[in-house]
């Protein structure tokens, strides 16, 4: 992700403009409605994840323990599944929470952190990847591991670029009918027929532990409120990234980004997303 001038962005669609009003509309709801999100993720994001999604205006719960992330699933309103430090009992919990989930009817998003090269969580991924995530998000080198065209990056760093990875990410959408969004220097989001681009952002985000990781936290919240779930991954990103970036100019350095990440989600409105959102949209054939 990287911060570019608005006047250096690409002319917005009629179609890009429907995704920016929907995602302006998807902002307020989610303020009206605060979403319960359980939070499956590794150990060195818990309390940034929790805190982002605070400060977006959902209500984070960090339930991942076995015979308890099942049941929880069920009530919750989102679940976000993040494989970065798959403990033993962790991974169970989060099997009981994907087959709680799926016969809820709970949105469910797959974070495959480092999937690739490290044997136990490639085949965590591709247990839960048969349970059909609602979102796959992941680096380049992720999504072209699950789908089983890649050897995985260097941990949570991608060698690859999205646009590397959109046709594995095209072909997940449709074995697995997920919406699938893979991070950059620009987003590429597929839901197997369309591809949308999310050209806001900053670099600062790869500079902070959980930069990544709290945007599946993210996109698990917005899942609940439709059952579009391009619309709903268009908008995590875009109130994400809008919001990184206007955090990055209010600051100098990873340290008070990361809090200041924190205000501008808090203090994002509708309008400033309007203005501030930069899309492009094609067909994915």
């Amino acid at each position: 992700m990287r911060t570019r001038a608005p006047e250096d962005r690409p002319p917005i669609s009629p179609e890009a403009e429907h995704h920016v009003e929907a995602s302006a509309q998807l902002l307020d709801l989610l303020r009206a409605s605060t979403p319960l999100v359980q939070c499956l993720t590794n150990s060195v994001v818990i309390g940034f994840t929790a805190n982002v999604l605070l400060a977006v205006g959902a209500s984070p719960a960090m339930v991942d323990l076995p015979d308890e992330a099942g049941p929880f699933a069920r009530v919750a309103s989102g679940v976000l599944v993040n494989l970065g430090t798959p403990q033993a009992a962790q991974r169970e919990a989060m099997r009981e929470a994907v087959v709680a989930a799926t016969e809820a009817g709970t949105p469910w998003v797959l974070d495959p952190v480092a999937i690739g090269s490290l044997p136990v969580r490639t085949a965590l991924a591709e247990m839960l990847l048969g349970h059909r995530p609602t979102v796959i998000r992941g680096n380049a080198s992720e999504v072209l591991a699950l789908a089983g065209l890649g050897a995985g990056g260097r941990g949570t760093d991608s060698s690859e670029t999205p646009d590397a990875a959109l046709t594995a990410a095209t072909g997940l959408a449709g074995t697995a009918g997920s919406v699938v969004a893979v991070s950059g220097p620009v987003d590429v989001i597929t839901d197997g027929s369309t591809v949308i681009r999310v050209h806001t952002g900053t670099e600062l985000l790869t500079r902070v532990t959980g930069g990544g990781c709290a945007l599946g936290a993210v996109m698990a919240a917005f899942a609940s409120l439709s059952d579009d779930r391009l619309a709903t991954t268009v908008a995590a990103t875009s109130v994400y990234t809008v919001a990184a970036e206007l955090a990055a100019a209010d600051t100098s350095g990873p340290g008070s980004f990361a809090v200041a990440l924190l205000d501008r989600l808090s203090s994002l409105t509708a309008e400033q997303l309007r203005d501030r959102s930069s899309l492009t949209t094609e067909s994915a054939s």
